[in-house]
């Protein structure tokens, strides 16, 4: 096979000597094992199917026994040659490669997400068409926190002292974590990642990167290797960085953004526009199918019960579906481009996603869009924070969307969405058996 004599010259050229087997998990997380170089092509690569079903908190779903049969068994796994990539953070020569989950009769897995996007984009390609995405990274860096009861705080910069306001766009206050952002480029270079720029977002010692725009399948391979990544530097720095939708009650939660246009594989040419530079049907119709389904959807955008307090007014997160040109109080906005370059930004996803399935996420809404030519609302022209609040609030209410559109059902399956349902909401009741400070403070002397 082609892909494993790449695989076998790349361990060769590179001198690795142990090889990191991954596959996303639910989360997004890296589950795998390592094997020695000399051993990875001989071997035929199992896990237990069970990681696929794992909540973030380890615990599994009561449809688990159902959904993966009553044995626990493994998968097959298919390294993806293109995946290969140093881990400049390892202690001895090591490598990765992301694999692809496949049942014992060679059909892709259907509870792996990244089988998800791929089913996804296999649409796409039987309409001669290539979706192009680029995607925008928010995170946070804080001072190690061993406790899970105290609040984060920001890390103490070059100059010695925490930041303490709004810094947008502020060169100078990125210029604070100057040796955490060179090695994250420097390690993202040896790792073939596509970062582009950096900014200083509005948050307390909050960063963006976006990335270059190409492949879906690619970036959102890049994006899982990107998160992990900065974890590394981090630590490398005594610091923490986190991916968390809203890790401090004061400061604004961090997005994953995703830019998206449509090519037509043909020649190349993009979709949203027309021969003489307007907007197209098929942009309309894609826009259209984003404001109908994203509600249904939403859990894959916000995926976790953190993810729905980054929801608020005034803080740079959505509050509707409302969509607008540059405008950025929406939850779809068409940035000023060229036609060339006309594409529409879905600010709905959270930092906290798992990539594949955000990505999957959107891509299938604009599917739907335009298969179904889906007119979208009249573009809104004022402060969208002005309207109502018009976006599921909690976990559990975003999950009973993603059972009520058929369309959705059959295009992520009726088994994927069983599991993905079951999972979340083990998540959603160990998080409410949670007592927080807030209840003890006004509730305990007060009711």
């Amino acid at each position: 096979m082609q892909s494993q004599k790449e695989i076998e010259n790349w361990l060769r050229e590179n001198k690795i000597t142990e090889v990191e087997c991954l596959v996303p998990d639910m989360t997004g997380n890296a589950r795998g094992k390592f094997i020695p170089a000399k051993k990875f092509l001989k071997e035929d690569s199992r896990l237990p199917e069970g990681i696929l079903a794992q909540t973030v908190t380890g615990e599994f779903s009561d449809d688990y026994w159902d959904l993966l049969g009553t044995i626990d068994g493994d998968m097959l796994l298919e390294p993806d040659a293109s995946t290969a990539r140093s881990v400049p953070w390892a202690n001895e020569s090591t490598g990765q490669i992301i694999h692809d989950c496949y049942t014992k009769d060679g059909k892709p897995h259907p509870f792996s997400t990244r089988a998800v996007l791929k089913h996804i984009l296999g649409l796409y390609k039987k309409e001669g068409l290539q979706p192009v995405i680029a995607p925008e990274m928010e995170f946070y860096l804080v001072e190690k926190n061993t406790n899970p009861d105290m609040v984060l705080k920001p890390p103490l910069g070059r100059s010695g002292r925490p930041e303490t306001a709004r810094q947008s766009y502020s060169i100078d206050a990125a210029n604070e974590f100057e040796p955490f952002v060179e090695d994250m480029y420097a390690y993202g270079e040896l790792m073939g990642l596509d970062i582009d720029t950096l900014i200083h977002e509005s948050g307390a010692a909050q960063l963006e990167v976006n990335f270059i725009h190409g492949d879906p399948l690619n970036l959102a391979d890049q994006v899982f290797t990107f998160k992990r990544m900065v974890r590394e530097v981090a630590l490398k720095h005594d610091i923490y960085a986190t991916f968390m939708a809203k890790p401090m009650a004061s400061e604004p939660g961090s997005a994953k953004h995703i830019h998206q246009s449509i090519l037509s594989a043909a020649d190349g040419s993009n979709i949203f526009a027309t021969a003489d530079g307007n907007y197209s049907q098929a942009f309309y119709h894609y826009l259209g199918g984003l404001q109908k389904y994203t509600p249904f959807v939403m859990s894959f955008f916000a995926p976790n019960v953190n993810s729905y307090r980054r929801f608020t007014r005034e803080v740079s997160a959505p509050i509707n579906l409302h969509w607008g040109f540059d405008n950025r109080t929406t939850g779809l906005r068409v940035p000023d481009a060229n036609p060339k370059n006309y594409r529409i930004e879905n600010r709905f996803p959270g930092a906290d996603v798992n990539p594949y399935l955000s990505i999957a996420a959107t891509l299938a809404c604009g599917y739907l869009g335009m298969k179904n030519k889906i007119e979208p609302s009249a573009a809104y022209e004022g402060n969208a924070y002005e309207e109502e609040l018009a976006l599921p609030r909690t976990l559990e209410e975003a999950l009973r969307g993603l059972q009520e559109d058929r369309d959705v059902f059959e295009l992520f399956g009726e088994k994927f969405i069983q599991l993905y349902t079951s999972i979340k909401l083990v998540e959603f009741e160990e998080f409410n058996q949670v007592i927080s400070s807030w209840e003890r403070e006004h509730l305990l002397l007060n009711v």
